[in-house]
């Protein structure tokens, strides 16, 4: 079967590698070439636009930044589904709007393309070591066909409802994210200033109740001061800003998770730190 991929940022290198270790023949595209070099060091092929990677895959994969490139890259002229042809299979792992993936959807049905939404969790690392939590939505068959392929890339991997139903449970996932990530600064911020032992801290947070995925992973890097991303804190607003959307959708309020926006708003279009990783939300915190 052969893969094309579509994004080879942070994510999507180490997603891409994972499929060359898996020996799946991987064609990619990227907007900047330069960013591809370690996946073509790696074996795999370019192409010189989505269409190209289209007509030449059998299941094109995408991971890219904003709502508004996933559009771009399956609607142009030169986008996927210019090139895809009828019976292959399109996978949006952008974490994206639950709308947008139930119009790529609906028109992958009106032109014979499977269409799955598939965001994912877990940050340059879970992506570097294949085990990043998947969150499926679209057709049980496809979704049963493509298995083998989400698990060169990941470890956990669940199908919750048709189109638009990854994207959702992701947004939940953010939501779930933007209260340890506040958590675990602010944490860090009362322990600082109190005194206390940071190493220590993170221990101790790591043993008992308050054990999260942020503090583990992220905790260490921001005592380094690395503030390199895993995940950039741009792209954590915009998921940000879409679970807002689609709960004010919804009818339901979260007073939390518009807290958490407000304070990366502050950090990204405010101070201009939004190519920091999200651990860089301490920046607020320096005195």
């Amino acid at each position: 079967m052969k893969i094309g991929f579509i994004g080879t940022g942070v994510m999507g290198t180490g997603m891409i590698n994972n499929l060359l270790a898996a020996g799946y023949e991987v064609t990619v595209y990227n907007r900047t070439k330069a960013h591809a070099k370690t996946v073509l060091e790696n074996g795999a092929t370019w192409q010189d636009s989505s269409k190209e990677v289209a007509q030449a895959s059998d299941v094109v994969i995408t991971i890219v930044g904003f709502p508004k490139d996933v559009e771009a890259v399956y609607f142009s002229d030169q986008g996927i589904f210019a090139g895809l042809g009828t019976k292959k299979t399109a996978i949006d792992m952008t974490t994206s709007s639950p709308i947008l993936a139930k119009r790529i959807a609906n028109y992958g049905a009106s032109h014979q393309i499977n269409v799955l939404d598939a965001p994912v969790s877990g940050g340059d690392v879970g992506a570097k070591n294949g085990t990043l939590t998947i969150m499926v939505g679209g057709k049980f068959d496809t979704f049963k066909k493509m298995e083998p392929i989400f698990q060169a890339m990941g470890t956990s991997i669940r199908r919750f409802g048709e189109a638009g139903q990854g994207q959702n449970a992701k947004m939940a996932n953010q939501i779930m994210v933007a209260g340890t990530m506040t958590g675990m600064i602010e944490a860090l911020a009362y322990a600082k200033t109190a005194g206390l032992d940071l190493d220590q801290m993170i221990q101790t947070i790591d043993g008992g109740a308050a054990a999260n995925w942020s503090m583990a992973n992220y905790g260490p890097r921001i005592l380094k001061d690395d503030l390199n991303p895993g995940f950039a804190a741009k792209h954590f607003l915009k998921d940000l800003r879409i679970a807002l959307e689609v709960a004010d959708e919804m009818h339901i309020e979260l007073p939390a998770t518009q807290k958490a926006k407000d304070l990366y708003e502050k950090m990204v279009d405010q101070m201009k730190l939004g190519n920091l990783g999200t651990q860089g939300l301490i920046k607020l915190y320096e005195k």
